[in-house]
């Protein structure tokens, strides 16, 4: 059911790894997104509500709740609402099949698309063995990552002085460290893996932060990204291709046009 006309719209949309409830978690770009983007079915691919976090002390400004009321208003509105819950909001797992103020609660789900495509989704951290086996390391790992994304808020404050613009050190160093890559292929592959033996053409996960878009031998591996760095969302379109859309290079795009039209406007 299409009910914003001002929106662009999708056939799907599927966002993960907001982290509400973090200082890291980049609401203000969310909700610009999400004034701008409508689908029939939105998938919250896990990971929306830092549990994790939330026990520690939450850091929960206005801005955070009003993505959760943006969300429910989607769902009032005629979008079907599809939440996955990840390992950091994994609480609410036991609430599985059921729907509250009409979101849905799965453990997965299966997507079909437009030109009939079958997408197994799920978060992913089913196969990461860090958090399966170990979840101390986890959850060390976990304060690890909040201390390279604490170190991009200062670093880029000074890029910002100097006429820079945004650089994540934490994707940095996920790019670089060889246990970190060599951990990502493994984990993309296990996913694939999991896909296929489901009978699906492809899968769409979050949970490590890496946004991707790519076959890996037959199957079409999809991830989500995340909205605490990347700002990153899946979109399938209407005539069922599935796409990244890249928020932070889009917003960039758009102040670059307005610098060049800003002597235009003056000149006028």
């Amino acid at each position: 059911m299409r009910t914003r006309q001002d929106a662009r719209q999708y056939r799907a949309l599927f966002i993960s790894d907001v982290h509400l409830g973090t200082r890291a978690a980049q609401t203000e770009a969310l909700l610009e997104f999400l004034k701008e983007a409508d689908a029939d079915v939105v998938y919250l691919v896990g990971d929306i509500v830092d549990f994790w976090k939330v026990r520690r002390g939450p850091h929960w400004p206005q801005s955070h709740n009003d993505v959760l009321q943006k969300l429910l208003r989607k769902a009032r509105k005629g979008s079907r609402v599809v939440f996955i819950p990840g390992n950091h909001d994994e609480a609410l797992r036991a609430y599985c099949d059921m729907n509250f103020g009409g979101i849905e609660i799965r453990r997965d789900t299966l997507h079909i698309t437009a030109t009939g495509k079958r997408y197994l989704v799920l978060h992913g951290d089913e196969f990461d063995v860090v958090v399966r086996y170990a979840r101390w390391l986890a959850f060390l790992g976990d304060r690890s990552y909040e201390f390279t994304l604490a170190c991009n808020g200062p670093l880029n404050w000074l890029r910002r002085r100097l006429g820079l613009g945004y650089w994540s050190l934490s994707s940095y160093l996920k790019a670089r460290v060889k246990t970190a890559v060599n951990f990502i292929g493994q984990f993309e592959e296990a996913l694939t893996a999991e896909a296929g033996r489901r009978g699906a053409d492809g899968v769409i996960c979050g949970h490590i932060h890496h946004a991707a878009n790519r076959r890996i031998g037959a199957l079409h591996y999809i991830n989500t990204g995340d909205w605490v760095e990347s700002c990153t969302a899946v979109a399938e379109t209407d005539s069922g291709e599935l796409i990244m859309i890249d928020w932070l290079a889009i917003t960039r795009q758009r102040a670059a046009e307005a610098r060049q039209l800003e002597p235009q406007a003056a000149a006028a």
